[in-house]
């Protein structure tokens, strides 16, 4: 069986790493695909554990070469999820979640329409704000670029399955992690995954009757 392929996307500042990182800790079925980006680690990030941190050379090549699953310009920055990190593991049945911007998720709807999607908001743009500065791994004006882009980046979470408000952190994660689970429980997954016992059931003859003929 297939796996199911999972979408997260937020603006900067509304903890979806956070909230995907604690949902991953809880359910180790799903596997983080780790993107590709042309920026610079900021500190305490680590390559091949938050981003595969490449030049933007490297970056363009992989892109000529048709490498991608989904890019997108971020922020100035490439990203972007490479096809090797996600097909193998769906076609083997395994699920896997991106982490990625609108743009991104939007190609993979293209490719994927029975993608999973979930958009995260803050409970508000001062809430926003004082998380960025929070984090203090930007510089005021990558942040004010930042927060500027976030109201557009917002305005698309229409085009996702799902919305979570990170107002509360641990509530946050339940209805991430409710999500994961209820995808899994559609009927089409189910009737894929326990088609023996659906067709056995169906074909059965019911105790009572089988009693009265007797």
């Amino acid at each position: 069986m297939r796996g199911t392929l999972f979408i997260v996307a937020a603006p900067s500042g509304a903890g979806k790493s956070s909230i995907v990182n604690a949902c991953l800790a809880k359910d180790p079925d799903i596997a983080l695909s780790i993107s590709f980006t042309s920026r610079q680690a900021r500190p305490g990030e680590r390559h091949a554990e938050h981003y595969h941190f490449v030049g933007k050379d490297v970056f363009q090549q992989m892109i000529d070469a048709g490498d991608f699953f989904e890019y997108a310009l971020v922020h100035g920055d490439w990203k972007g999820t490479a096809r090797q990190s996600v097909e193998p593991q769906l076609a083997a049945g395994k699920d896997v979640l991106l982490e990625i911007d609108w743009q991104g998720a939007r190609q993979v709807r293209e490719k994927v329409p029975e993608a999973v999607s979930v958009f995260i908001l803050p409970p508000s743009r001062e809430a926003l704000d004082q998380r960025m500065r929070k984090r203090g791994q930007d510089s005021e004006a990558v942040m004010a670029q930042r927060l500027a882009a976030a109201q557009e980046e917002m305005a698309h979470y229409e085009e996702f399955d799902y919305v979570v408000v990170n107002e509360d952190f641990d509530t946050a994660v339940a209805e991430m992690c409710a999500i994961f689970r209820a995808s899994r429980l559609r009927r089409e997954r189910q009737a894929e995954r326990h088609a023996a016992l659906i067709d056995r059931l169906l074909r059965e003859t019911p105790v009572s009757a089988a009693s009265g003929a007797a």
